[in-house]
């Protein structure tokens, strides 16, 4: 059986390869391969995120996955720590 996780990031890869961004795992880490780039679990000061989001190579977003039902006051607090 797949874990949640797995099927989530597979689901969310899927999505944004659909609207053109160019997937990386961080080992392969290159902001400059494409006009944009997601890095999975980008370590950021805090921990890593899900996604870090770059565009024509600078960081311009973040994806954190949530389990269904999670607010966005939870999300806001941990957002706070980076």
């Amino acid at each position: 059986m797949t874990p949640p996780e797995q099927l989530a990031r597979e689901k969310i890869d899927r999505l944004l390869q659909n609207a053109g961004w160019t997937i990386q795992d961080r080992a392969d880490f290159n902001r400059n391969a494409a006009l944009g780039v997601a890095v999975r679990e980008f370590q950021l000061p805090a921990g890593p995120c899900d996604y870090l989001l770059f565009v024509q190579g600078k960081a311009a977003g973040v994806i954190e996955a949530k389990k269904l039902g999670a607010t966005l006051c939870s999300v806001a607090e941990e957002l706070e720590k980076v």
